[in-house]
């Protein structure tokens, strides 16, 4: 069992996410860093899909009542068991009694932290994850709050491993997101798009203070829609990494909580890109790239192939 000391800014249970349901209006809810979640479960030798806490923020702490192996990956942070520092992206044995903290990041926002064992997450639409706003999964269907407490079955110690650093992706602003092009871009005036795309100080975006699990809204120059084009759509179904552009001319980019949506639809952030939106904080600095598909498919099928070397080399 772990208790939960201090739940940090926002710690929920996540896993690869509840999908094929979008028609019935029921999001993935899944871990945002889908690699470092994958990641995680590869250092702890645990089937892929078991539940793990996606924490935001330093100050998250727990206490464990029982002999096992721990991983953090995601957000390089400053972390400690029993006041002793431990290496980013390391599994680490834990005895019964242990507490583990977060002090600070040191770089990314969002982080996942699993136990060798299941915990015991309610299974909801074939999915751990926590769909917050329906309040269902997860624990409870909510974040972690102060004092709760949530069952490892089958706790166990396998031998420490770790992700050396250069297989870490890197995580530091400012952050160049690449996308294809959606099916609303003709809606924006050409001057405004070639001013998107040009690499001088009013190209650049900072994340909004607004942001949140839902979206990542961007602040800087607006895009100018064109004469007589509305500035709203019929609500359409949308996927992860959306670009949408409402009235204000100001992106808002869709994470994983949503399956349709009213707003001009900019581009879809690239697959292989996607990770990276976890770990966009407020005040963050970020440009958008425009690549054709099959760049795109490119990127994606590399980056699927480091994944396959990776759990081939740290399962062994």
């Amino acid at each position: 069992m772990i208790e939960i000391i201090h739940p940090g800014w926002l710690s929920l249970i996540v896993d690869e996410g509840r999908y094929g349901h979008a028609d019935s209006g029921v999001p993935p809810s899944a871990a945002l860093d889908s690699f470092a979640y994958k990641m995680l479960n590869v250092l702890l030798k645990n089937p892929s899909g078991a539940p793990a806490i996606e924490a935001m923020g330093k100050d998250f702490s727990l206490q464990i009542y029982a002999d096992v192996t721990c991983a953090i990956t995601g957000a390089r942070v400053e972390a400690t068991l029993n006041g002793e520092p431990l290496e980013p992206w390391t599994s680490f044995c834990a005895q019964k009694g242990s507490i583990l903290k977060t002090k600070a990041i040191l770089e990314g926002f969002r982080y996942y932290v699993g136990f060798s064992g299941k915990m015991d997450a309610e299974w909801v639409i074939n999915s751990f994850s926590t769909n917050l706003e329906c309040r269902f999964g997860g624990f409870k269907g909510r974040p972690f709050v102060k004092g709760d407490r949530i069952r490892i079955t089958g706790p166990r110690m396998e031998k420490p491993n770790t992700i050396h650093g250069k297989n870490i992706p890197g995580m530091k602003p400012p952050h160049v997101l690449r996308f294809v092009e959606g099916p609303e871009m003709k809606y924006f005036s050409r001057e405004s798009l070639m001013r998107l795309f040009e690499k001088k100080a009013f190209s650049w975006y900072n994340v909004s203070s607004k942001s949140n699990r839902t979206g990542i809204r961007l602040e800087g120059e607006p895009l100018a829609f064109k004469e007589r084009v509305k500035k709203s759509i019929v609500s359409e179904g949308i996927l992860p990494g959306t670009i949408q552009i409402p009235g204000d001319g100001l992106p808002i980019i869709m994470l994983h909580e949503r399956t349709i949506g009213g707003y001009a639809r900019l581009g879809v952030i690239s697959r292989a890109d996607r990770d990276l939106l976890a770990h966009l904080k407020p005040g963050d600095k970020v440009t958008l790239e425009m690549v054709e598909p099959k760049e795109a498919e490119q990127l994606w099928n590399k980056k699927t192939q480091l994944y396959d070397a990776h759990q081939k080399h740290y399962r062994r």
